[in-house]
């Protein structure tokens, strides 16, 4: 699966994580939901640090589709609130 964050790159990672990356997605979702600023910084940073850590980061000259697109880090918590609502960003894994 290819995630980018917007403003960094992309990212390369193994299907069998795409229910811990929903699950990541999904707290995020019910933080901005629930009003939780703090919440959702922590959330959001951990979203990101997962993508980074767990994914292999592909070359700025090779563009491949991506199959989610995350905010770059610095999203606001007003600016979330226009992305990560119902399902959020993260499709549920087939």
């Amino acid at each position: 699966m290819i995630v980018r964050i917007s403003g960094e790159g992309q990212f390369e990672l193994d299907e069998a994580l795409h229910g811990e990356l929903n699950d990541l997605d999904d707290a995020v979702v019910a933080a901005v939901e629930g009003g939780d600023e703090a919440g959702y910084r922590t959330r959001f940073d951990a979203l990101l640090t997962f993508v980074r850590e767990r994914g292999s980061a592909l070359p700025a000259d090779e563009l491949h589709g991506s199959d989610v697109i995350l905010p770059p880090a610095d999203l606001s918590f007003e600016e979330a609130g226009e992305d990560f609502t119902g399902d959020g960003l993260v499709p549920d894994p087939a």
